[in-house]
């Protein structure tokens, strides 16, 4: 044999070795990166405000995420893997949250973000989700503004509150009290939503016959509430949240006679006990159904987990547990690869669907999977009646 073809072919050989080799080597290190990804813990991560004047009232919606968590691991987890939550303190700043969602994306390498609670931070976020490619599931902000534009990586759980204003006008237009009063916070959400209201007044066929703003101590609320009166309005539309509202609610009773609707994320516990028999009366929005009746799955389960943990039913608790019980249906519905891709793909898949007494309807152009607005009103001792 030629010596230059037999050289040829050894090298043929060799070379053909080591291509086998490296495709072997190839396979062996891509199916170990698909095993990676499908064992092990889930991370989701969520920046929010776990300290300042605000954080009381957060904690028991942290407390009923954490428990919806617990629940869904104790029965297997999602596709038998466990979901862990990082959550970091942003104390209520935009700056920190963002520092905070990218070091969760960058260095957690978080899946998924989560509940993230204030209408700056989610507008300051919205371009790293584009860019980064990540999910955001739930927020604790119903602002219209963030809602108006689809948004590839962004999904909201619950209403917003412009769908809480709607509600409250139809039901007041309703009851025939077409005359309206509005009192607005003097921060970014007040002045978010006194054109809100304005036009929902002017589509649903009520007056809007006098206006006034709340300094967030509250130090005007007399002045306010004697300015409403003075219009005789035949109800109350209240925008405003935090201390504030116990001073004016005070007043209102000497000042105003008419119902007073206030928006859902004034509903606060500590609020409502300082009040006392003051709270009488106001009328909440809520975003998530009734939870003192059992009479779906998913109150049933929200109402186990309360009784395991000793607390009193409330809606603090379920809506956070509520939100991220949509978020673990989604990342179930995506498969057993759970991915960012792959959790929009799952709460895209959403049609339609009922997660045992709370509907979504979600799809690749519909994002915002929930309108549902209850009214309830502040019985005996604090306890809301339908």
């Amino acid at each position: 044999m030629d010596q230059s073809k037999s050289n040829l072919s050894r090298r043929q050989m060799v070379a053909a070795l080591g291509a086998l080799g490296a495709t072997a080597s190839g396979t062996l290190l891509a199916t170990n990166a698909r095993a990676a990804i499908e064992t092990g813990d889930i991370l989701i991560g969520q920046s929010a405000h776990l300290s300042g004047p605000l954080a009381p009232s957060f904690a028991p919606v942290v407390k009923g995420q954490e428990m919806a968590l617990a629940q869904i691991n104790q029965r297997g987890g999602v596709h038998g893997r466990q979901v862990r939550l990082k959550l970091l303190d942003d104390a209520y700043d935009t700056k920190k949250a963002v520092e905070n969602v990218n070091r969760l994306i960058d260095d957690d390498k978080a899946v998924a973000l989560y509940g993230l609670a204030s209408t700056a931070t989610v507008g300051a976020v919205l371009p790293i989700l584009a860019e980064k490619k990540v999910p955001l599931v739930g927020v604790y902000t119903g602002s219209p503004a963030l809602r108006a534009k689809q948004h590839p990586y962004f999904f909201t759980t619950m209403a917003s509150y412009r769908d809480e204003v709607a509600q409250m006008i139809r039901n007041l237009v309703t009851l025939q009290r077409t005359q309206i009063a509005v009192l607005w916070g003097k921060n970014p959400f007040g002045q978010l939503m006194l054109p809100v209201v304005e036009e929902l007044a002017r589509e649903l066929g009520a007056t809007i016959v006098a206006k006034a703003s709340l300094e967030g101590d509250g130090s005007d609320a007399i002045a306010a509430a004697q300015a409403l009166g003075a219009a005789k309005p035949q109800g109350v539309i209240f925008l405003a949240f935090g201390p504030a509202m116990i001073p004016f609610v005070k007043a209102a009773r000497a000042y105003i006679g008419a119902p007073l609707y206030c928006i859902s994320i004034s509903n606060s516990k500590p609020i409502l006990a300082a009040l006392g028999d003051d709270a009488r009366g106001l009328a909440f929005t809520q975003l998530i159904p009734y939870p003192w009746r059992a009479t779906t799955a998913l109150v049933r389960d929200y109402n186990a987990a309360m009784d395991a943990a000793g607390i009193p039913i409330d809606y603090d608790h379920y809506f956070g547990y509520l939100s991220m019980r949509v978020l673990l249906e989604g990342m179930r519905r995506g498969g057993k690869v759970v991915t960012s891709q792959s959790i929009v793909a799952g709460m895209e898949s959403m049609r339609k669907t009922d997660l045992g007494g709370y509907t979504v309807d979600y799809g690749p152009s519909s994002h915002h999977g929930s309108k549902f607005v209850d009214i309830t009103i502040v019985g005996p001792g604090g306890r809301f009646m339908r």
